[in-house]
């Protein structure tokens, strides 16, 4: 039997990140080579030329997955019906601009799509934030979209743990399909605490810990996290752009995970609404590790946590505390 289409929003879809994004949706690299798809584009009206633009070309290119697009500036149209929303657009930070400027412009705009989502997407709709501040603009949305579960409204961390994987992958000259179990702790900015702690390598004599493979505490303690924490920086360095490439197919990774399940025996990284696991402040959009089945995420309970971790842990907690303090001093 041929599936029902899903409806997938994509916001700031004129942009970098959407243009790489869509056709990603649009072959099924998102929600499977079986799953036929309604892409729903949303940007603002200055980008409509360039969003018609977009929706030529992913006519153009024939995906036989694809049963229709909607490109357009009203946000009523564009979350109408959608199933899964991907968060793409938001308001960067410019230079001299302080964070309390970025921050009140983003909060207007993810409550305004809030809104739009509360009132009109599909019950039970998924919804990935990925513009930054990731987290904090997901705790927005959430709090202005009341009636979709917080377990459905989460952020883009994936980036940085592929960005982890990939790391390790280099370093050990292994395929990084052979990686896993890395950890991204907390915000998705330069206080994230990648953790090699628990992630194992395949090797011809069954998975074996990164840290015994790597034997460079030093590099897995420094280097290793520097590079992760601080790798879109040196990317816009390199190509005078944000990552696109990386960010929409991370962002793909995480809604496959979601939607279809994670491999039994592997946990991924997503920032999700914290319930209080690993002593970390309730009521914050903060990176765990998490496995998925049947359409839902649980946080991976029990890991053993050293303290070096635990210090880490708590500061990117922090400073997504006081992020939380400054979007809501925005909003009075």
């Amino acid at each position: 039997m041929a599936k029902d289409p899903v409806r997938v929003l994509v916001t700031g879809a004129a942009g970098q990140i959407g243009y790489a994004l869509v056709p990603m949706i649009a072959r099924g690299i998102m929600l499977g080579a079986d799953q036929p798809v309604i892409l729903h584009m949303l940007d603002i009206p200055p980008a409509a030329e360039a969003l018609n633009g977009v929706k030529m070309e992913l006519i153009d290119a024939a995906f036989p997955l694809l049963k229709g697009v909607v490109a357009t500036t009203d946000a009523v149209e564009g979350c109408t019906g959608v199933n899964v929303a991907v968060m793409v657009g938001g308001f960067p930070r410019k230079e001299g601009m302080e964070r309390k400027d970025v921050m009140s412009k983003n909060v207007s705009i993810y409550k305004s799509q809030a809104a739009a989502l509360e009132k009109h997407a599909a019950p039970n709709c998924k919804v990935l934030v990925v513009a930054n501040p990731a987290n904090t603009n997901a705790l927005i949305l959430k709090e202005f979209a009341p009636s979709i579960p917080e377990k459905n409204i989460t952020c883009l961390t994936r980036l940085d743990h592929n960005r982890a994987l990939g790391q390790v992958s280099e370093r050990l000259s292994v395929p990084v399909s052979d990686v896993k179990n890395v950890i991204i702790w907390g915000n998705h900015s330069s206080t994230q605490y990648p953790d090699v702690n628990h992630a194992t390598v395949k090797t011809s004599s069954g998975d074996k810990p990164v840290r015994e493979l790597v034997k460079n505490d030093e590099w897995l303690n420094g280097e290793f996290i520097t590079t992760v924490q601080q790798r879109g920086a040196a990317i816009i360095k390199a190509r005078k752009l944000s990552s696109a490439l990386s960010a929409a197919s991370s962002a793909c990774d995480h809604i496959r995970d979601w939607v279809l399940g994670t491999p039994e025996g592997t946990f991924v990284s997503m920032g999700v609404y914290s319930d209080g696991s690993y002593n970390v402040p309730a009521g914050l959009i903060y990176s765990f590790p998490v496995t998925c089945r049947n359409g839902e995420w649980t946080i991976v309970q029990g890991l053993p946590i050293d303290e070096v971790s635990r210090k880490k842990m708590d500061l990117t907690a922090e400073e997504l505390k006081e992020e939380k303090d400054l979007a809501y001093s925005c909003l009075s």
